[in-house]
This record gives structure tokens, sequence and C-alpha cells, in this order.
């Protein structure tokens, strides 16, 4: 036993003293620590514990899932985002910013222990079968989620194309749990869809922040400006559950011509810089509105604080998620890595959003439109209606017939028009830019 202990001991010290050279990774910076802050006891109660378990524990374990677990509630234990991720689940968050996957398409979080959604992507099995922002996922096909790590409920929920899995999901207000049978899609990379409204406003919609975003973002506005300059644009970021910071400040940089559009501060100053604006002609004047929720997260924020306190955009909706760190992913030498918070970020103002979200500067909470084809319609009286009412002036002549909303709007990028035609925080946008054409008129 003593000899079995005193090769653990000698293991953890000599990883430990190997760690020190790991300047590079992050993980040991600070050269001048005195000896008192070095954890020896601490490791040495850790080979203690790890030796206890393995030479006396009812079964047999694996010294390297123990080490794992070890490593995993450590870093479990920091904040919601950071976490340890074993081989497998690193392909998985590769695959979310390079690659297509089969899955349902959400964005998850660990929250109190539960693995809670921050955000349905538009356009996926999740969206369209309801799945809503806050919604705890209590079980994957009748596999419970308790004591379950975010990658572990991500590998649970991605799989083949086509191949049917079952989400169970607490939501607040319901008395009973809510069950989902969806069937696996390709979840796209792409981030940008886009249409024109009327009155030559440009609608564009970011799902998510990945590696091509700002590209998405040009060859997007690139189509809808082909015929012409636009008269104002609504982004709309509602939902959206972030991604990648380069491309959040690449986003805000096509809209913005100078000035800061996030500072990310940081324990270490090498995590520690400000992100400005270049004015490389991309800007334009027109009038925007920007569309948050509670499911705008960390990058859609970083855009829409930057938009909002630079007033080059009108805030409309809910407030946002607020994440307001950032995390960094450095890849290990077992093919695993450790994601971790490094910093948090501030808006150009300088206001720090985390746990409180951007808030818009006109609230309109969304309305799901309500299909009933058998509601009875209520007649509105009008003066044409009345016995002997006076004879328009123009004679026979009809009003001209209003257009649909739905023909209002011209189709493009695979959106559903119909759906934005009934979308009322997108209609309010589309009134706002409207009014502000009005009310420039000479």
């Amino acid at each position: 036993m003593s000899h079995i202990n005193k090769k653990w001991k000698t293991f953890f010290l000599f990883v430990f003293i190997s760690g020190l050279f790991l300047i590079g990774s992050g993980v040991y910076q600070n050269l001048s620590a005195k000896s008192d802050d070095v954890p020896y006891k601490e490791l040495e109660v850790f080979s203690d514990v790890l030796n206890l378990i393995q030479n006396n524990y009812v079964e047999d374990v694996d010294p390297k899932e123990l080490i794992e677990n070890a490593i995993e509630g450590m870093v479990n234990g920091l904040d919601p985002h950071s976490a340890y991720l074993p081989p497998e689940a690193f392909e998985e968050l590769q695959a979310d910013t390079k690659g297509e996957f089969g899955g349902i398409g959400i964005v998850i979080t660990k929250e109190d222990g539960k693995i809670t959604v921050i955000s349905p992507i538009e356009g996926t099995p999740a969206y369209e079968a309801g799945i809503e922002t806050g919604d705890t996922i209590i079980g994957v096909d009748d596999k419970s989620t308790k004591n379950m790590s975010l990658w572990e409920a991500v590998k649970l929920m991605r799989g083949p194309v086509g191949d049917p899995v079952k989400i169970t999901v607490f939501r607040e207000g319901e008395k009973e749990a809510l069950v989902f049978d969806l069937k696996r899609d390709l979840i796209p990379v792409k981030s940008v869809k886009y249409a024109m409204l009327k009155n030559k406003c440009g609608y564009i919609l970011i799902t998510s922040f990945k590696e091509k975003t700002g590209d998405e973002l040009k060859e997007a506005y690139a189509a809808l400006t082909a015929a012409g300059d636009l008269d104002g644009l609504v982004l709309d970021l509602r939902s959206n559950p972030g991604g990648l910071l380069d491309q959040a400040v690449s986003v805000s940089d096509f809209f913005l011509k100078t000035g800061m559009i996030v500072s990310i501060k940081g324990r270490n100053p090498a995590d520690t810089t400000d992100y400005n604006a270049r004015n490389d002609g991309s800007e334009g004047t027109y009038p925007m509105v920007v569309l948050i929720n509670g499911g705008s997260a960390s990058a859609s924020e970083i855009v829409a604080g930057a938009l909002q306190d630079h007033k080059r955009a009108i805030l409309v909706g809910t407030s946002s998620f607020g994440k307001g760190s950032v995390q960094t992913v450095r890849p290990l030498k077992n093919g695993s890595a450790l994601k971790y918070t490094i910093a948090r970020y501030y808006t150009p103002n300088g206001r720090s959003i985390q746990a409180e979200g951007i808030i818009p500067d006109i609230k309109i909470d969304y309305v799901k439109p309500v299909d009933n084809k058998d509601a009875e319609t209520t007649a509105v009286l009008k003066e044409s209606d009345l016995i002997n009412h006076l004879e328009s002036e123009n004679g026979d002549e009809k009003p001209e017939k209003k257009s649909e909303p739905d023909k209002e709007l011209i189709h493009s990028n695979d959106l559903k028009m119909e759906v934005l035609a009934r979308d009322n925080q997108v209609q309010h946008a589309l009134n706002i830019l409207v009014g502000y054409q009005l009310l420039s008129r000479d």
C-alpha cells in the first residue's frame, strides 16, 4: 500500500512540476508565486483519495476515469460555461462551428445543475416543435439528465439525420412535463438569411455566429442592394445563442464607422483588449432596427450592445439573456480540451451585461399567431354601408385594393415569408422604419 501511495504521489508531483512549464497554455502564468501558494498538501490529499478508491472501492475502477471525473468536477464548479471536454465532446464542439451534423437544433447550458435551453435555432426541429428559451431538459429518450454533463446531453441529442429522439422538458407555468417527439435533421452551419420587405427595407436574420457569419452577412447585404440602396434594415438577433467573438466583432464593424465595439477585460493582460470599428465603406446611412429577446446571448449581445451604444440602431423586443463572459478552448495532449472563462466583456459605454442583459429601447413582447379559420369575423361598419351616404367625388372609382401583407414581402434565401408577415415584432420594426421614412420626407 505504501509503495502504491509513493508511486501516485511521485506521479502527481511530476504532473504539477511539469505544469509550471505550461506558461503558453494559460494554466500557470505566475512564475513568482510564493512557495506557500503551491497546493502540495491538497495534491497529497487528492492522491490519497485516489489510492483509497482504487484499492478499496467495492468494484474495480479505472484510474483514468477517476482523474477525468475529478477534472470535470473541478471545472464544472467554476461557472456554467466552463467545462472539461473529453475527445468526443471536443469533436462535437468543433462540428458546431465548422461542419454539419445531425441534431435537433438547440443551444444549451447548465444552470443550477439543470440542462437548460438558451435558445432553439431558427428553422430546426426543436424550433419548429416549440421548444423555448428557458425550458429545462429533464430527459432524452427516457434517460434522465440529472447529474448529466453538457457534452453527454449534446451527444444523446445528436445522431443520424431522420432518426427519432424524444425530448422531455419542464416549463415554468406548466403543471406537467412536455414531451417532444422529434426527428433529427441536418443542422446547417450557414447562419445568415435575408429578405426584402416593403418600402425598400431589408431584413437580415443571423441565427448564430459561426466561422463565416461575417462573410455571409456581406453576401446577404450585396443581394439586398443589388437593385439599389436600402432605405432601412431590420437585423434579427432573436434566439441567437451567440458563438465566435471575432464574428460578432466583424458583424458590428460592418455597421459602424468608428469607435469601440466591445471591451474584453480579463485577469491576465493577454486576455484584456478593446475591439474597434474600422471605416471601410460598408456602414451605410440607412436607419436600423435590431430585434432581440431572451434567447439572444453572448455574441449577439455584443452586436446589439455596440449598435445601441453608438445610436446606430433602435433595439426592439425583450431583454436579452445576459451572458457577459468570454470563454476560450485550449486543446490538451490526450485529444480532450478545456473550455474556461477568461474575461468579461463590456459594451462601448462600459456596461457589463453579465446576468442583466441588453434592455431594448422599445419593449414589445412576441405574440404567437393563432390559426383559427372557424372563428367568426366581426364586420366593421364603414361610411359606405350607411343608407343615403354621400358618394365619393371620385365618381365610380374604387379605392385601390391594398396588397396582402405576404405579397409585400419578396421571397429570398429560404425564409418563410408568410411567417415574417405575421410576426408582430418584425412588423413593428418595419413600421418604425417606414415611419422614419415618412418623417424624413422633404
